[in-house]
């Protein structure tokens, strides 16, 4: 049943990023260039899922454990450590995002397009999650 529920919302987070464009680079990259052209869109798509997020998240801080999920508990700390790991990490996430305005999950959407540079970042990416399994030991 939890694999049905993840591939049911792993279905509508796809179609939700397709049917927006969030999966095209150049409509992230307008959102990013906040002194050229800028485009909004981006930033609407965000507030609309935190629409569809926040009573979900209300629920789960409620009642302190998720109804369709298997060790997906809230953490016992009261925020989480910012460490040099923490800012390294957002700061290759961020620079590129930035330059080719892909994150993982629209580049996963972006393969069924065919397009080689998709296949590239998918790569990439996992070469990277690779890399820091290897670092962390």
């Amino acid at each position: 049943m939890l694999l049905l529920i993840a591939l049911a919302a792993g279905g509508l987070f796809g179609l939700g990023i397709a049917l927006s464009g969030m999966i095209n680079p150049a409509k992230v990259q307008g959102f990013l260039n906040l002194f050229g052209d800028w485009d909004p869109s981006l930033a609407l798509v965000m507030g609309g899922a935190l629409l569809v997020f926040a009573p979900g998240y209300w629920w789960w801080r409620r009642n302190g454990r998720a109804t369709a999920a298997i060790g997906c508990d809230l953490p016992k700390v009261p925020a989480p450590t910012i460490d040099i790991r923490l800012v390294l990490g957002a700061l290759i996430f961020g620079i590129g995002w930035g330059l080719v305005g892909i994150c993982p999950g629209p580049a996963l959407g972006l393969t069924a397009s065919l397009q080689w540079q998709a296949g590239v970042f998918v790569l990439a990416m996992i070469l990277g999650f690779w890399l820091v399994g290897k670092l962390k030991r």
